[in-house]
């Protein structure tokens, strides 16, 4: 049986196309609810082989989408690589990557050279998924978008928008508000006056409508933006991106251009959703933020909760020269940190919610954007596992789930259709067990956070980033 030092291996070795599976009914290990029905799809690296070359960064392996259908009490398993450009040019000894990995100096410059500029950005979506109208679609940071088929999984092509919305680089983490049935997203732009521009989808259309522009600063490196009901907020780190860096031919993609300025405070950026204007430009301490967790309006205040760092280590942490055997319990450890705004004031307060560590968190739908109580995320900061946390902010207490050897990925809570209470539903969450040398789907019940179920894999699954639930797919 093999030991927790395997976890590196695992978790981050390649698959091939003879490892795709297509509605593989699992095993359960006991009971899965029979009123869960639905498509939890995630998305992620499923290879980070480029001919004889190897990608340098977790974030550069080539996509992979992973669909976990829901049915009766029954769970099938869909696993397919997207067919891109950038898949076809890694099979042919290329480089998919942009955020850290290249393909030598050589390589870049006859890119450049042959582009007259920038080369054109990678199709290598392998980050998140969303809806758009009746489009179901890959997205990564590159402004390039890819469709597939929710149900097979299967590659449909690039997703191009038809509007003016200018992009140089783009959000994977589009913001889903149930209540004003609507979808945002952000753009970066370089240039002279740097800018991020918000637009929205409605639910049903597949076409958005920009609704704000907000001058930059440095740009920022900004991953991820959170909603309230009236409010778009922007969270702007000191790590900022030089653009002659980013530019420039000769370096390592966009992981190279990144500048961490310890000096400069984090900026928050209150849009209006109605009018876009910006209403408010707080700046509190220093810190570095992938994923926020939720925020809503208090009066004449705004909180924000995000998972803060206390610098940017944790970008570097997790390219291959840093991570180690026990992977995550290497990277440094994120906290879930509250701050208020004063909408009114320039007043600015930060408290810690959670000591422990944490990432990729998730709050259940009905209370995003509004006042809540519960925040599920995985629970890091431990050695030989990563676990599972349900954080009550009410009470200032959280109830952790951990397993020797198991590496839990991102949760996703998803609501008993017919309940009115925050909390009551299922988590789902797919996870390494590095003893058995498989990967699995557990299911907790979201009260008690107590285990239901496991469904093991046929393989281990390199680790994924990030995935949505869809109850309106067929199991």
């Amino acid at each position: 049986m093999a030991g927790t030092d395997r976890a590196y291996e695992l978790g981050f070795q390649s698959l091939s196309e003879s490892e795709e599976y297509d509605a593989n009914r699992l095993p359960v290990d006991g009971s899965i609810p029979g009123w869960l029905s639905g498509a939890l799809i995630r998305n992620g690296p499923g290879s980070f082989e480029f001919g004889d070359e190897r990608a340098t960064h977790w974030f550069d392996g080539l996509a992979m989408l992973r669909r976990y259908g829901f049915d009766d009490g029954e769970v099938r398993y869909t696993n397919r690589f997207l067919r891109t450009d950038a898949y076809a040019d890694a099979e042919d000894g290329g480089t998919a990557g942009e955020f850290a990995t290249t393909g030598g100096v050589l390589e870049q410059a006859r890119r450049w050279l042959a582009a007259l500029g920038p080369p054109e950005s990678t199709d290598n979506a392998n980050v998140h998924v969303a809806r758009f109208g009746d489009h179901y679609v890959a997205l990564t940071e590159a402004p390039r978008r890819v469709a597939f088929d929710p149900v097979t999984l299967e590659t449909r092509g690039e997703f191009r928008w038809t509007d003016d919305v200018p992009e140089h680089m783009a959000t994977a983490h589009v913001t889903v508000d149930p209540v004003r049935r609507e979808t945002v997203g952000y753009s970066t732009t370089f240039g002279r006056t740097p800018q991020y521009h918000l637009y929205r989808v409605p639910f049903g259309s597949a076409g958005r409508e920009r609704f704000a522009a907000v001058d930059a600063e440095g740009p920022g490196y900004v991953h991820d933006c959170v909603l309230t009901e009236n409010y778009a907020v922007l969270v702007e780190p000191p790590l900022r991106i030089s653009i002659l860096r980013a530019l420039s031919p000769w370096g390592d993609g966009i992981f190279d251009a990144f500048e961490y300025d310890a000096d400069r405070e984090t900026r928050f950026l209150v849009v209006d959703r109605d009018t876009g204007d910006l209403v408010a430009e707080r700046r509190g301490p220093p810190a570095f933020v992938f994923h926020h967790v939720n925020a809503f309006e208090d009066g004449d205040d705004l909180v924000v909760d995000l998972v803060a760092f206390e610098d940017a280590g944790i970008v570097d942490a997790l390219s291959f020269d840093t991570l180690s055997g026990d992977a995550f319990a290497a990277a440094p450890p994120g906290r879930l940190d509250r701050y208020r705004l004063g909408l009114e004031t320039d007043r600015v307060e930060r408290s810690r919610r959670y000591d422990g560590g944490l990432e990729l968190p998730t709050v259940p739908q009905s209370v995003r954007g509004r006042e809540y109580r519960y925040a599920y995320a995985q629970a890091t900061d431990r050695e030989g596992a990563n676990g599972l946390v349900k954080v009550d902010l009410e009470r200032g207490t959280a109830v952790e789930w951990w397993e020797r050897g198991v590496y839990v990925e991102e949760p996703r809570m998803v609501p008993h259709p017919d309940t009115d209470r925050e909390d009551e539903g299922v988590v789902l969450a797919p996870a390494l067990d590095t003893r058995r040398e498989r990967s699995m789907l557990l299911v907790f019940d979201a009260e008690t956070l107590t285990e239901r179920a496991r469904a093991p894999l046929p393989h281990a699954l390199p680790f994924g980033f990030h995935g949505r639930f869809f109850p309106e797919l067929e199991g």
